[in-house]
């Protein structure tokens, strides 16, 4: 019970919530990556797989991951449970699991949480709303308006590897009959006041489930599946098309940030949410991250 017995209780839960013994022991390996200093806690985990199918575990209210004990995390917790209809919108619709779309919606918005402190401070935590970005980046997933040129041109184009078939390729049509306009995107293009919605981010999801299904697809072609690594997913969804480059062993990266004083990366950020069983009521973990 010593070692974040939070987080023990989040792993076992989904064991028997799931019957999925593959997908705990990843959840525990995100556990490893950051106690793997701590000789007492190696010493001690052999144990504790054992008994993690039997034994109850004192909750002390802190996670093992530093980052998910801040205040703007609990924030983030109730925001984004009121995007779960547009978020499991789009992944039925692209056949991306909504947790792993939720990983890059994560690196995305405590990297904008830390980077935005006033912001924080003055509208985010006491109104409890996902940070809107609408300069460079676009939407709650931060998607560049090149990027969302190419997710649109890939759905279309059947000699990429990025190709994912027929029946998606009208996903991004535009309804000719909507402006999206608001009071904050009206000198900007369709394409960019579509992702810039205050309460409607159905198109910042669908964006991001499309580019995930989109380098999985490559990276198929390729020989080298990702359908079980959200960690180089979600860092691919950060760097962008011109990094995806299919190879074996990839490493986790994106870009850096310090959440108080301690520094992170957007993939690093996204794999430690993705198997911390935070959110698992929610966002449940499907037998498949594709076509679940």
């Amino acid at each position: 019970e010593e070692f974040h017995p939070l987080n023990a209780q989040y792993i076992l839960s989904v064991l028997l919530k799931n019957k999925n013994e593959e997908l705990a022991l990843r959840m525990l390996d995100a556990v490893d990556l950051r106690l793997m200093k701590n000789k007492k806690y190696k010493r001690a985990v052999k144990k504790m797989r054992e008994e993690m199918r039997h034994k109850k575990q004192k909750m002390n209210g802190l996670s093992v991951f530093e980052w998910m004990n801040i205040e703007e995390w609990k924030a983030f917790k109730i925001a984004v449970a009121k995007d779960k209809f547009y978020i499991d919108s789009a992944a039925n619709v692209s056949g991306v699991e909504p947790r792993l779309i939720v990983s890059c919606l994560v690196g995305e918005q405590i990297r904008l949480f830390n980077s935005k402190r006033e912001s924080y401070k003055r509208y985010i935590g006491p109104l409890k709303v996902l940070v809107l970005e609408n300069r460079l980046s676009y939407g709650v997933t931060g998607i560049k308006e090149s990027t969302a040129m190419k997710i649109e041109h890939y759905l279309k184009d059947s000699t990429s590897a990025y190709y994912l078939g027929k029946k998606y390729e009208n996903l991004l049509d535009y309804d000719p009959a909507n402006s999206y306009t608001n009071n904050i995107n009206d000198t900007m293009s369709l394409r960019v006041r579509r992702l810039v919605q205050f309460k409607n981010h159905y198109y910042s999801y669908l964006y991001t489930a499309l580019f995930l299904k989109q380098i999985k697809m490559q990276w198929e072609r390729a020989g080298y599946p990702l359908d079980k690594r959200p960690e180089i997913l979600a860092s691919l969804f950060n760097l962008g098309y011109q990094k995806s480059k299919p190879k074996k062993n990839p490493g986790v990266g994106g870009s850096n940030y310090k959440i108080h004083d301690t520094e992170y990366t957007f993939g690093s950020v996204a794999f430690e949410f993705y198997y911390s069983g935070e959110l698992s009521e929610i966002f449940p973990y499907k037998k498949k991250s594709f076509d679940f």
